[in-house]
């Protein structure tokens, strides 16, 4: 089987360990065969690069490649960071499994002589993120930090952060734990107040619909939970219109046979946020997700959506998860 993925160490890493979960399954079965891993260069690479401009691009820079190579039948799967897939797939092909997730929560980086507690941060303190929505909860919780704009893998970024261009960093605890820097965190951001992008610390395997072979290899090592997670999580989001640049915040969890989804939305200059709390069966993640968009809705999610949109139009400030 053909694993492809971005060149990143991160997605290099997420892929890897997909291989490896396939790797004992085939073993547990006495089946044989090989899984091969195929780096693939994204739009978003090669703006992170420098070499392309993305602006107002959407979250199909991350994935539009990986899904040319699966329809060419160049590669057999995908994998994904799940938060980088945008509501709508390309024509013929599915996410069919997801692994086991991993840590959602964001946590967050300190510089030398930084005390390693956001709420002790003193004001101006500059807070990098890539991400618009951090940018947003960031502000809610402490007016006066000093979110900059931060971009490059999470090497060059802890690189920034101990170079002292930054006071702290946000990053996801996910990354940091299969690049195995977990000893970098300072602190971890509560999911209740910093609630996590839709599908953080999930990784997404997409596949040809009809090929049944390695969707029957891909679903062996996927986990129901996480999935029924991560499809409450992607509805929600495509139900409000979210894209790469959206200050949304989704997260589900498990609790027996009930998903309890948490959503959160705000105004990236922190002025303004709604958020809501909702459970449901597990077995019907996508109507969960439904039903928290509408009442989000109903207090105003749309118009705070919109004017973040706008807000972000006019001070150029764009971000990525």
């Amino acid at each position: 089987m053909r694993l492809g993925t971005r060149g990143s160490a991160l997605a290099l890493a997420q892929a890897q360990l997909v291989a490896q979960l396939l790797q004992a399954r085939m073993g547990e079965q006495g089946a044989g065969g090989a899984i091969e891993i195929v780096p693939i260069v994204t739009r978003g690479d090669r703006a992170s690069a420098g070499v392309e401009d993305t602006a107002g691009a959407d979250k199909s820079r991350w994935v539009s490649e990986l899904e040319r190579a699966l329809l060419s039948g160049a590669i057999d799967a995908a994998v994904h960071s799940a938060k980088d897939v945008p509501g709508d797939l390309a024509e013929g092909l599915a996410l069919v499994a997801a692994p086991q997730r991993a840590a959602a929560e964001d946590v967050l980086c300190v510089g030398a002589g930084v005390a390693a507690d956001l709420d002790a941060l003193p004001a101006g303190a500059r807070v990098g993120t890539s991400s618009v929505r951090r940018v947003a909860q960031l502000r809610a919780a402490h007016s006066e930090l000093e979110p900059l704009a931060m971009h490059g893998n999470v090497d060059t970024r802890l690189r920034k952060l101990a170079d002292g261009e930054f006071d702290a960093i946000v990053l996801a605890r996910a990354g940091l734990q299969r690049l195995g820097r977990e000893q970098t965190i300072g602190a971890m951001l509560d999911p209740a107040r910093f609630v996590p992008a839709p599908g953080q610390g999930t990784l997404a395997l997409e596949a040809r619909s009809g090929d049944e072979r390695t969707r029957a290899a891909l679903t062996q090592i996927g986990d129901a939970d996480t999935l029924a997670c991560l499809l409450a999580e992607r509805t929600l989001s495509r139900a409000l219109g979210a894209g790469c640049d959206t200050p949304l915040g989704a997260h589900a969890t498990l609790a027996g046979e009930q998903l309890q989804l948490r959503a959160w939305v705000g105004l990236p200059d922190g002025s303004a946020w709604a958020s809501d709390e909702m459970s449901g069966a597990a077995s019907a993640p996508e109507q969960l997700g439904r039903a928290v968009a509408e009442r989000l809705r109903l207090v105003g999610a749309e118009e705070i959506l919109q004017a973040a949109h706008l807000w972000g139009a006019a001070t150029g400030e764009r971000a990525h998860g």
